[in-house]
């Protein structure tokens, strides 16, 4: 049987487009059977995985879920920064990345954006060059997609809207324990499908204040999302050891202000009655017999007091 720290699960970033210093863009690191994994990369990736002391060189797999920019402008900075000579990162082999159609002509993208500055640090630092190339897999249905050293990676396809696909979340499995992240959906039966009996499942949501549902904006935003009440009635079919909230869409204007934490808690619990936890930037859950959710204090860069989610009955 694993103990809690051979797999644990990292909210790098819980945020959306909305440039917030306290919710960076989306990414989610996931360690396991001692390999480092990385769920999307979004805007300010880089800086979470340095306060956690995560070499970004030392990413194993980097796995997309769809092509939106705040799920990808990290990006190029894991990649190329990875690659310097500094001990955060030192990548002196290809990166792996893993995607739904679309990941190769990114990858082939930033390289041909990235040409000068790639050819000036292999002439002017001496950078390996095989450290910035990139091994790229691509998939185009359910199934698994990685599986080394009792790490399987299951992906699933899910429904973020009409024309916005592909679109996939992921299951994670590593000796008889699951983490399950939604990525970007609508209440979708393939996440109660592949989340059901879940350790962690790690979903989005989005929500905003009655007087602004009549805005045709708002409407589309929404219409793109999982509500509190539909998560709640997701993980109340999925059943999982603890469920989380991460890729928080709390939509307002300049005159209307979010709803709050306290809001989205008491929407979902109309649907929902078990273990839940709002996701934070650096919020970790080590999952084992139990699930135990730590929250880095990022200005000491250490974790604080912990939290133990109880096996379920």
């Amino acid at each position: 049987m694993s103990s809690a720290s051979d797999f644990r699960v990292t909210l790098i970033g819980t945020g959306t487009p909305v440039p917030r210093p306290d919710r960076f863009g989306p990414c989610t690191l996931v360690q396991a059977g001692g390999q480092t994994l990385l769920v999307d990369a979004g805007r300010g990736a880089t800086m979470r995985l340095f306060q956690l002391g995560v070499p970004m060189g030392g990413i194993d797999v980097l796995f997309l879920t769809h092509y939106h920019s705040d799920h990808t402008s990290g990006v190029p900075d894991l990649w190329l920064t990875g690659w310097l000579s500094s001990h955060y990162a030192r990548r002196t082999k290809p990166m792996r990345v893993i995607g739904p159609v679309g990941a190769k002509v990114l990858m082939a993208k930033l390289a041909e954006a990235y040409a000068a500055d790639i050819k000036i640090r292999i002439e002017d630092e001496k950078l390996p060059p095989e450290g910035v190339a990139t091994i790229v897999e691509e998939f185009d249905r359910d199934g698994v997609v990685y599986e080394a050293d009792g790490v399987r990676v299951i992906a699933f396809e899910v429904d973020h809207g009409d024309v916005i696909k592909p679109c996939y979340g992921y299951r994670f499995e590593f000796q008889g324990r699951s983490a399950v992240l939604s990525s970007d959906t609508r209440y979708n039966q393939n996440v109660i499908k592949y989340g059901r009996g879940a350790d962690l499942l790690v979903h989005e949501v989005a929500t905003a204040r009655p007087e602004l549902m009549s805005e045709a904006y708002v409407q589309r935003i929404i219409g793109h999302h999982t509500t509190p009440r539909e998560a709640g009635l997701v993980f109340a079919e999925t059943k999982p050891k603890l469920a989380a909230y991460t890729h928080l869409v709390f939509i307002a204007t300049e005159k209307i202000p979010p709803l709050t934490v306290t809001d989205l808690l008491a929407e979902t619990r109309e649907t929902y009655g078990g273990p839940l936890q709002v996701g934070e930037d650096l919020m970790q859950f080590e999952i084992g017999d139990d699930v135990t959710v730590r929250q880095l204090d990022a200005s000491a860069d250490r974790f604080g007091k912990a939290l133990t989610v109880p096996k379920s009955p």
